[in-house]
């Protein structure tokens, strides 16, 4: 492939920043198809979705098998304030600057606020959320109906039914059967043969009521959604019961989605997903209720990545959104894999962890790398000043008020304190072998002086690199000191990839070493958690990586503690597991699934443009002087605004299948 790019663009940077829809609008984007071309993808590779789009076949990477793979960097951050620090932006900024001004083979799977054209990427896009939603609302009715039925029904009867007679009279087992008759340890293949025991091992599930973890989920923010009672009508006889929506993002099958490596492993994971327990206490999972296959259809377009662009035309697979928290905030092993064979070898595959890289990049190498096989090179961690100043002590940061003034003068001190921070991310970053970079993201307010004691803070806490970036306001420009580094990096690493932990022990040892490197002393287990732990050990899922569910704001399970605290024990609430994605995942706080509107929606100012068919925004959104709040930018209802940082907050177009985490804060379409 020639290092040279066709669909590089050369924006126009105006100052100061317009806001993202107008810069968006400014530019027509390139046929997906040149972007496809840049990748030296065949058209065979992949189907157009409109002009613009497109969804990449996994048969490339069997065509692509022989061919090597480019470098892999990890986008990460400190602990960061409720403003976010930037990570998106720093990610494309990266790979712009990798593409156009270092003239490097690169595909980035990035962020969102350069993703063009932007309507199409913050609505339906090529459909992939609403495939998660009806696979999840497949097996939560085949759930419900399940237990109706066998509420109703003899053994014979209902064995009668999930077998009935063909048109000859003989019945026989259909293909799925065939898995929870070899779970079970029958091998007989004709229904006739079936001992009554047998018959009623086999159609019994006698599933437990109480044990269902599988929830229904839409793509629309619903407060009055989360506890609802099903079952109400008389058709269901009395068959009531409590149960809630999550947002669709939140299902565990977009975690799958996430995680899976092909096809094939795909079906196995969909079919292995544990909705609840049977009333002897056994796991009672997708393929036992009959429907593995079915997700498996409805999610056979959705497991292809989706070609897009960048505003200067870096090629963009988006894949994937699972949450950073319940789930680990990564985009996909198949666009990765897709990506790194199409730069090949001296490319470059960026890709964006959620949340603080104690959270994101634990994941992503834990559980993410664990599965995919993949190694990456060098790690980058976004900082800020803004954020530095709070953990050295600076007045608390909130959501929707004023920046305190501290934020807003030089104060070299504060930042300096603040750096334990940054240290304890790069000193944990560090430890998986990887080379560590620091991507310092420049705000208007900050000063040479802070600048410089941070990047010395760095470098003094083991950093390959710190560097200064002006990405926002610059685009690739302002990242090509950035992606220098990065390029010295991936070239310089020595060592191997390491986990933090085996798998081989014990669900405790485990957890216990993920709170080690949060500084805690120790881990505390409630009632709960010691059933489930129990409890998932017995099933035989204690093999599986940890998947730890806490607040982004601290190092701690306390937001409010900021810096690196230590000698803090780790308390865990409750332990739950998403046995087909592959994680147990140990709730530390609590966690909402779904987020609810507030007073004044932002749908109040959207509207359509009927000459242009296009979306406009009916009235400004103000925000001069004020730091917005970042639960407002994150999807309030399917046609939302994003405000997006860092430096002046600029206006765009968001979803609530795209953005949404259990705090209403950034988390991954992984669209990194």
């Amino acid at each position: 492939m020639s290092t040279s790019s066709k669909t590089h663009r050369k924006l126009n940077v105006l100052s100061p920043v317009p806001a993202d829809i107008d810069i968006a609008n400014s530019v027509v984007p390139f046929h997906i198809s040149e972007i496809a071309q840049e990748l030296n993808l065949d058209p065979s590779h992949y189907d157009l979705y409109g002009k613009y789009k497109a969804k990449v076949l996994l048969s490339v990477l069997d065509d692509l098998q022989g061919s090597g793979d480019g470098y892999y960097v990890v986008v990460g951050g400190i602990t960061p304030t409720p403003l976010g620090e930037g990570k998106s932006t720093t990610t494309v900024g990266l790979c712009q600057a990798l593409g156009a001004f270092l003239d490097k083979r690169r595909c980035s799977r990035c962020g969102y606020s350069q993703v063009i054209p932007m309507d199409e990427f913050n609505l339906h896009l090529t459909g992939d959320i609403h495939a998660i939603t009806a696979a999840n609302n497949l097996l939560a009715a085949a759930i419900d109906t399940r237990i109706f039925h066998e509420a109703s029904q003899s053994d014979k009867a209902l064995f009668n039914r999930l077998c009935p007679p063909n048109k000859e009279g003989k019945r026989s087992f259909s293909s799925i059967m065939f898995r929870r008759l070899n779970k079970l340890g029958i091998s007989k293949t004709k229904p006739e043969d079936l001992t009554p025991e047998e018959v009623k091992k086999f159609a019994r599930l006698d599933i437990d009521p109480d044990s269902i973890t599988w929830r229904r989920v839409m793509d629309v923010n619903d407060r009055f959604l989360r506890k609802i009672t099903i079952g109400q009508g008389p058709e269901e006889k009395g068959m009531v019961r409590e149960t809630g929506f999550d947002i669709s993002v939140a299902s565990e099958i977009m975690a799958v989605l996430a995680l899976t490596t092909s096809l094939a492993d795909m079906r196995e994971r969909l079919g292995k997903m544990v909705i609840g327990n049977s009333k002897a206490g056994e796991p009672i999972t997708a393929d036992d209720l009959g429907v593995g296959g079915a997700l498996t259809v409805l999610m056979k377009d959705a497991i292809n990545p989706t070609l897009m662009q960048t505003l200067e035309g870096t090629p963009v697979l988006v894949h994937a959104g699972p949450f950073a928290n319940i789930a680990h905030g990564n985009s996909s092993v198949v666009a990765d894999k897709i990506a790194l064979k199409l730069v090949g070898p001296g490319g470059f595959v960026v890709t964006e962890a959620g949340f603080g890289a104690d959270i994101g990049t634990e994941k992503f190498m834990n559980i993410k790398c664990r599965y995919s096989g993949l190694t990456p090179q060098c790690a980058v961690i976004v900082a800020t000043i803004r954020a530095l100043k709070m953990h050295g002590g600076g007045p608390e940061v909130v959501a929707g008020k004023p920046l305190d003034r501290a934020y807003l003068t030089e104060n070299v001190a504060l930042v300096e304190a603040g750096c334990v921070n940054l240290a304890r991310h790069i000193s944990n970053t560090r430890a998986y072998g990887v080379n560590v970079v620091v991507a310092v993201n420049m705000f208007s307010t900050d000063s040479e002086a802070e600048l410089n004691a941070v990047k010395n803070a760095a470098l003094f806490a083991g950093a390959y690199d710190a560097v200064v970036c002006t990405h926002h306001a610059h685009g690739g420009r302002g990242a090509v000191d950035l992606g220098i580094a990065v390029q010295r990096a991936c070239e310089t690493v020595a060592q191997p990839l390491k986990f933090l932990y085996p798998l081989d022990i014990s669900i405790k040892e485990k957890i216990e070493a993920i709170a080690k490197s949060y500084g805690a002393s120790g881990v505390e287990y409630s009632e709960q958690a010691e059933k489930q732990i129990e409890m998932y050990s017995r099933q035989g899922f204690s093999n599986l990586p940890i998947c730890m569910a806490k607040t982004q704001y601290s190092f701690s399970h306390t937001a409010s503690v900021k810096g690196a605290p230590t000698g803090f024990v780790l308390p865990i609430r409750d332990v739950r597991a998403s046995i087909g994605a592959g994680f147990i995942y140990p709730l530390v706080g609590t966690m909402s699934t779904m987020p609810g509107l507030p007073t004044r929606p932002c749908f109040y100012e959207i509207d359509l443009d009927t000459t242009t068919g296009g979306g406009t925004m009916t009235k400004p959104v103000e925000v001069a002087g004020i730091a917005v709040p970042k639960y407002i930018s994150k999807p309030l209802c399917m046609m939302g605004i994003d405000i997006v940082w860092p430096g002046p907050p600029r206006i765009a177009w968001s979803t609530t299948s795209a953005k949404t985490s259990l705090n209403l804060h950034l988390l991954h379409l992984c669209l990194w």
